[in-house]
């Protein structure tokens, strides 16, 4: 099997027992780069070509040189019998909302585009002082306001490696598409409303939102800052258990990183569920959302397919012990969504005031006559459409005579939200549950272009995430099948603060009791063309 298509945790024993260099390892990811990725995305890509079309374009920036002084670096300590890390020569690539020194860190916006980083964010930090080499920078929608990663100002936008006239997911696409295109093992993402869950599940791979604050935000380009939360995406359960021993933990630069020391993510990963109490909840197979055309509320199931998945991931953990409950009521699940439009725009709008062409960044090239109009002009060209969509809609909400009806009224709201989970995770209530256990998205992979323009139907894709992002729990989706049109599906396990590890286990369970089964052998055919 080519290096490129083990996971993390098999190459760091290859790396520590010298079977196999760091170097080797860098050299077989950059040629499936080579293989399968593409040109990266640029500000002025030009017309979209069909050879374009059947590239994956998971890459904004690719850092071959510097990966190759970290791989010789990691080689060298292996030689010198020194402990190189838990990572030792494992290529990673990261999510271009983070700053990494030295590196363009763009946002995947024009305004960003000749911003050079001058410090690295704190998780990026601690992946390359675990011995961990990055292969460079990956694509998401601009700002990370998105759900398809169109709405990137570098094109060609990333395309999903299981077929590539369909959406990758977002915000976190770019890492989710590289993870699955074997282009790197891992990847930094972010979730605000599920942005590291979302694209996970259309691209089949294992991506974990943690608790709030229980990785640090600092260096992280904000954009909701009560919402985002970095974390992994890897191919599996065990390679994002090493990767949280990694991230996690307190961080002095970060005042909302949890002061609580991080558990060993992998020590408990292969304890089973047996006794777990694990619950189906019936609001999160229906969507609710306004019809496009009348504003009239809508309920609609999620499809089929992904209905059927969790139910046959239920029993299969029924099967190893859990105590599957049903009909457990999340009643706000349907306002998540709502909310998050409001709080979300409003601390977008506050988080973009920064970027002005004052002090980094994009400036106007034209003349301009007062500062107000380097101000406007500067936004006016370097913004794309929804920086300035949640701009006006943020401020339009928080403005005096609208707080209440609209801010004041999202926070009440988002803590009934919280209430709900409090409510079935409480060890003394009615409940008393371990997990949830949900779909990850309502439907598989959207074509390329079909929702893409039309920002409420967009946002909708998110609403059986959003919900952790407002009451901070943790969450993680899995791979669990694939639709009758070859597209994965993926299923989600919700728990309550600082539960990872519970979580890991039970996927780590799930993953196990259905390895043997066809769909886990199979590959993108860029993947099998490549090999």
């Amino acid at each position: 099997m080519d290096l490129s298509d083990l996971p993390a945790h098999h190459l760091v024993q290859l790396v520590r027992s010298r079977k196999a260099s760091a170097v080797e390892i860098l050299e077989a990811a950059l040629r499936r780069v080579a293989a399968v990725d593409g040109r990266p995305g640029s500000l002025d890509p030009g017309e979209i070509s069909e050879d374009d079309r059947r590239h994956v374009h998971a890459f904004i920036t690719l850092t071959p040189e510097l990966a190759r002084q970290q791989a010789e670096a990691v080689d060298r300590q292996v030689a010198a019998g020194e402990d190189p890390g838990p990572l030792a020569g494992v290529p990673f690539t990261v999510k271009d909302i983070f700053c990494v020194q030295g590196t363009p860190s763009t946002a995947a916006s024009r305004m960003l585009a000749n911003f050079v980083a001058p410090y690295t964010a704190t998780p990026a930090a601690r992946l390359l002082q675990a011995g961990g080499v990055m292969l460079g920078k990956v694509n998401l929608d601009e700002f990370t306001y998105g759900s398809s990663n169109e709405s990137s100002a570098f094109q060609p936008c990333p395309r999903n490696p299981w077929d590539t006239s369909r959406v990758v997911g977002g915000s976190s696409g770019g890492s989710a598409a590289a993870v699955a295109a074997g282009e790197g093992c891992l990847s930094l993402g972010t979730d605000t409303a599920g942005s590291i869950r979302q694209p996970a599940a259309f691209c089949g791979v294992v991506g974990m939102k943690p608790t709030y604050g229980r990785v640090s935000r600092y260096g992280l380009i904000a954009f909701g800052s009560s919402l985002d939360c970095p974390g992994p995406v890897a191919r599996n359960v065990t390679d994002a258990a090493m990767m949280m021993n990694v991230i996690a933990g307190p961080d002095p630069r970060d005042a909302t990183a949890a002061n609580l020391p991080p558990p060993d993510y992998l020590s408990g990963l292969e304890g089973g569920v047996r006794g777990m109490r694990i619950g189906l909840s019936p609001e999160f197979f229906n969507l609710t959302f306004p019809d496009p055309l009348t504003g009239e509320i809508r309920h609609e199931p999620i499809s089929n397919e992904i209905e059927n998945s969790v139910l046959r991931a239920a029993g299969r953990l029924a099967e190893l012990g859990a105590d599957i409950v049903e009909n457990v009521p999340m009643p706000h699940t349907q306002y998540g969504i709502p909310v998050y439009f409001v709080i979300s725009r409003v601390e977008a709008a506050s988080n973009l005031h920064r970027f002005d062409g004052v002090k980094y960044g994009y400036r106007t090239p034209d003349a301009v006559s007062d500062l107000a109009e380097l101000y406007r002009k500067t936004r006016g060209q370097a913004f794309g459409p929804q920086p300035k969509l949640r701009i006006l809609m943020g401020m339009y909400v928080s403005a005096a005579q609208y707080s209440e009806q609209y801010y004041n009224r999202a926070l009440r709201v988002r803590t009934l939200i919280r209430s709900d989970y409090d409510a079935v995770f409480d060890k003394k209530g009615s409940y008393r549950l371990d997990a949830l256990l949900t779909p990850t998205t309502p439907t598989t992979a959207f074509p390329i272009g079909d929702v893409y323009g039309d920002s409420v139907l967009m946002q909708y894709a998110d609403q059986l995430t959003v919900t952790a992002n407002h009451a901070g729990v943790p969450g993680i989706s899995l791979p669990a099948g694939f639709d009758p049109q070859g597209l994965p599906i993926g299923i989600q396990l919700l728990g309550p603060d600082f539960s990872e590890p519970t979580l890991l286990r039970i996927g780590r369970a799930y993953e196990k009791v259905t390895m043997d089964q066809a769909w886990r052998k199979r590959q993108p055919r860029l993947v099998e063309a490549a090999q």
